[in-house]
């Protein structure tokens, strides 16, 4: 007679074949509503830290509760792929010239390769135990950072990014939600003491205090979800990036016990680690579907991106990129021509 595998002999097994699949770090979370992560939402969405970001505030409420978005939800097992880099991402901005893409976003599309596991670990485990489950890979309401710490993969940092001692920042993070009623891991704890690196590191100032972020001072919300227009003191401060920003996660310690990823979808693709602005800044919409095909930065658009890379062209104080700027004074969106016209204005004057 065949033996029932206990709960523990099933998380195992569950966590073996997970990191079999690739997935670095794995953590089992109760499903249970946690009141604290619905008062912090709340209070960052009150504070409108969070810009032109409706959604946030729309999916508050599920946002909170697990079992809104799978009712018979008893376990959230917290998945994470390492994305760690092979080279330093601030070296970029030595070479004003070139644009600064956050390292996330210089290889394929992640959202593919880490749903594709998740799938592929939601069938193992579906045929195993007969359990009914949901894979979530930024695409839902889930909190997930708060679910990290809470599995035990790590702990939201004074940026409010989670970091592991295992990989730093550099995780991407993908939940899987089941019926099974596993036993959950012991929650991270805090790791950063004194530290204020991350905060010391961003140019914008966006953490108005530590562990808060004011998204809209945020260059990877200003470069990526904001489309409409950016002041002009956050321009000057936002130097070569045209795309995300790393700064915080490179500034912390803890990305020393890092190794860079193994996954060969989250390599950089050479044409994206330091791209010229010149050879960016004069796309068009076909062009840029072309370049950017199954990378994230193609969800952003055309005139978004060349937004982002006029303003970098604008802050590299490099004159032999004037006539680019003057090109895309006549561009058909306002939004380009806006900030092309601040890029001729500041390297006239360079």
């Amino acid at each position: 007679m065949t033996r029932t595998p206990d709960h523990q002999e099933i998380k195992e097994a569950i966590r073996a074949k997970a990191l079999a699949l690739g997935f670095e770090s794995v953590g089992f979370a109760s499903a249970e509503t946690d009141p604290n992560d619905q008062k912090a939402l709340e209070a960052f969405t009150k504070a409108g830290f969070h810009g032109d970001m409706a959604w946030m505030a729309r999916g508050d409420k599920r946002r909170g509760d697990p079992k809104a978005l799978m009712p018979g939800a008893q376990t959230i097992i917290v998945l994470g792929m390492n994305y760690g880099p092979g080279t330093d991402p601030t070296a970029i901005f030595e070479h004003p010239e070139r644009g600064a893409i956050s390292v996330y976003a210089q290889g394929r599309d992640y959202h593919d390769t880490v749903k594709k596991r998740l799938k592929q670990l939601g069938r193992w485990m579906v045929e195993a135990y007969a359990t009914d489950i949901k894979v979530f890979v930024d695409t839902a309401p889930v909190m997930e950072k708060p679910l990290a710490q809470r599995g035990g993969i790590g702990w939201q940092g004074k940026h409010t990014n989670l970091v592991s001692r295992e990989s730093g920042s550099w995780l991407f993070l993908g939940e899987l939600f089941t019926d099974l009623n596993l036993v959950p891991d012991s929650p991270e704890i805090d790791h950063c003491g004194s530290c204020d690196r991350c905060m010391r590191a961003c140019p914008t100032d966006a953490f108005p205090k530590a562990y808060e972020l004011d998204a809209r001072r945020c260059i990877s919300y200003l470069t990526i979800e904001h489309a409409g227009d950016i002041d002009d003191e956050l321009m000057d401060a936002m130097g070569n990036h045209i795309y995300g920003c790393d700064d915080c996660l490179a500034a912390c310690p803890w990305t020393k016990f890092g190794s860079p990823t193994d996954e060969p979808a989250f390599r950089p693709k050479v044409e994206l680690t330091a791209p010229r602005l010149a050879d960016l800044a004069q796309l068009d919409d076909a062009e840029f579907r072309a370049f950017f095909s199954g990378s994230p930065i193609k969800r952003t658009g055309r005139d978004r991106f060349v937004r982002n890379t006029l303003i970098a062209l604008g802050n590299s104080n490099d004159p032999s990129l004037l006539k680019i700027a003057e090109v895309m004074t006549d561009d058909v969106s306002p939004l380009v021509s806006k900030v092309a016209h601040r890029a001729v204005k500041k390297l006239r004057e360079a």
